[in-house]
């Protein structure tokens, strides 16, 4: 990649954590490298493979460096890093800022320079940096802008994924701290409260995002049914439905998060397949601006809650990206008028509306639209103007 494009639009790509935890091996992200090809994500844009805690020795070797562990991981991690080039794909790592990891590994607390030159070496292009074990009096801020130096000058181009979890006023200092994806929500749950508590809180934040520092709202859990290992992921919750997973992933393509996958893509069924591979919500998530999406409030006096409302995302070729959510447990009309999105009625213009879960043209309006929307489900369309 383009050192002068690392970080242009949110990163795509596959996490091991949500389903598998520290349950990892070569074999897994082998195979999970092969369905990117296999099954279409690679040529929808998916592009980075990235391993998650629990791939290391609990020590490091004698020289101070980390040691992949080599049960898991018998062929090493630079063997690994080729087999997932050699498909036209990019490789991430994780490492934390602390003494240890979330689990308990090393961490790269005053190893930052040894372990991004280890990092490139073994050929990586991706680090998820996260915030476990801080020394409490050390800024978490400075040990960012510390990583983000070590990487910056490892000889090597490696996406910054910052992971603090929105501490920290972290929206202040994030993007001159060079990261280029930032976690701006505690970790996500395989269940449908998760999702609508994390995107309620990212609802002010359209202006915290943008290209070469994206506000990461957590992993996907589209697909995963209940079916991570691990209680931390909603392993007892059981899952969502298909309408739920449909709308938590039109929330992140809308709102320009990082789009990193979540569940075992190897056994997906095909509902999972169309949302995480439908190219007209991808192509939203992608556009070339990277602009956030701004909330537009249904009428107050019907609407007494943040249940309902909708996204405006302001796109290059002057078209507007549209989502109308319904995030309540019942079903809504959720009314849109033109004028909150900039369009007047005296300016003779209307708007022709696409579908983009249907995919198909739904018409051209004038003044307003007013969509039923079920319970937990949403309505994205793309608005031409005409």
């Amino acid at each position: 990649m383009n050192i002068q494009q690392l970080g242009l639009k949110p990163p795509l790509g596959w996490n091991s954590w949500n389903t598998f935890t520290w349950d990892i091996n070569e074999q897994l992200i082998r195979e999970a490298a092969d369905t990117f090809v296999a099954e279409g994500y690679k040529d929808a844009g998916y592009e980075y493979i990235v391993i998650d805690d629990c791939w290391s020795l609990k020590e490091r070797d004698t020289e101070g460096n980390l040691v992949a562990d080599p049960e898991k991981f018998p062929s090493g991690m630079k063997a690994l890093a080729d087999y997932i080039h050699s498909k036209g794909l990019k490789f991430g790592m994780y490492s934390c800022v602390g003494t240890h990891t979330c689990a308990g590994y090393p961490g790269s607390f005053e190893h930052e320079f040894q372990d991004a030159a280890l990092l490139a070496a073994w050929g990586v292009d991706l680090l998820k940096y996260d915030y476990c074990f801080k020394p409490r009096h050390i800024s978490g801020e400075l040990l960012y802008k510390r990583m983000s130096l070590a990487l910056k000058n490892c000889g090597r181009d490696i996406l910054f994924s910052a992971c603090n979890w929105g501490e920290d006023n972290v929206y202040h200092w994030i993007r001159e701290s060079g990261a280029h994806m930032y976690r701006s929500t505690e970790d996500i749950q395989d269940s449908w409260e998760s999702i609508k508590k994390l995107t309620l809180s990212q609802l002010d934040k359209a202006s915290t995002t943008g290209s070469y520092c994206h506000n990461d709202m957590d992993m996907l859990v589209v697909g995963m049914y209940g079916g991570s290992n691990s209680s931390f992921i909603g392993n007892q919750i059981g899952g969502c439905s298909d309408a739920e997973y449909k709308t938590h992933f039109s929330l992140w393509c809308m709102m320009g998060s990082p789009l990193m996958i979540g569940s075992d893509i190897r056994s997906a069924n095909q509902v999972t397949k169309d949302i995480l591979l439908n190219k007209d919500l991808l192509a939203i998530n992608q556009d070339a601006e990277s602009r956030g999406a701004y909330r537009i409030k249904p009428e107050p006096q019907w609407f007494h809650t943040d249940d309902v409302f909708m996204l405006v995302k302001v796109l290059a070729d002057g078209d507007l990206a549209i989502g109308f959510f319904n995030l309540s447990d019942g079903q809504r009309e959720i009314s849109l008028q033109f004028w909150d999105v900039g369009l007047p009625y005296a300016s003779g213009k209307s708007l022709s509306l696409y579908d983009c879960w249907e995919h198909k043209e739904i018409g051209v309006f004038k003044e307003r639209y007013a969509p039923v929307v079920a319970a937990h489900d949403c309505l994205i369309v793309r608005a031409k103007l005409v």
